[in-house]
């Protein structure tokens, strides 16, 4: 069963700078891990007179590009629902941890990222998939005892708790 752990929180919390950090520590200890970054904005990611570009609007329906470094494909949707999470999921190649960001209201095991100063309410207090908040000030009193507190400025302490989570998760599938 693939692993999954939606990363969730407001703009400006931190997630970013707190998966560069796990991402970098997992690869370094042998742990392939993919990330699905949501947006809800157009994305563009080649200048407009590029060729893949330039085929994309001539009307391809998709675009590789390779390269002996990465290779990317491109689809456009042209009026086409967006893919599923579980369509999304199976384009990627396998990997033991597949890390969600962006997918606040999917029903899956999160980590919440959350700091006051983002100026926004948070969402473990509604939503029972928050497994743990990493946030820069201490546990509230009436958490529901399920939810792992974390420092989130202490990123080593997330890290314990996502390879015990993910074991955890793996001795139960």
């Amino acid at each position: 069963m693939q692993q999954i752990l939606g990363v969730v929180g407001t703009s400006g919390s931190g997630k970013t700078t707190l998966l560069e950090y796990l991402l970098g520590q997992l690869a370094g200890q042998g742990v392939k891990v993919n990330v699905i970054k949501h947006s809800h904005h157009d994305l563009q990611f080649e200048p407009q007179h590029k060729d893949s570009a330039r085929l994309r609007a001539a009307g391809a329906a998709e675009v590789m590009v390779a390269s002996p470094f990465r290779y990317a494909i491109i689809h456009e949707l042209r009026g086409a629902p967006e893919p599923s999470l579980d369509e999304q999921l199976a384009r990627l190649s396998p990997a033991d941890l597949t890390l969600l960001e962006g997918f606040k209201s999917y029903p899956i095991d999160k980590l919440e990222v959350y700091r006051v100063e983002a100026g926004r309410a948070p969402l473990y207090p509604h939503d029972e998939h928050v497994v743990a908040v990493a946030a820069d000030h201490p546990r509230p009193d009436g958490l529901r005892a399920s939810v792992t507190w974390l420092d989130l400025n202490q990123p080593q302490q997330v890290l314990a708790w996502l390879l015990t989570h993910l074991k955890k998760n793996s001795d139960n599938g």
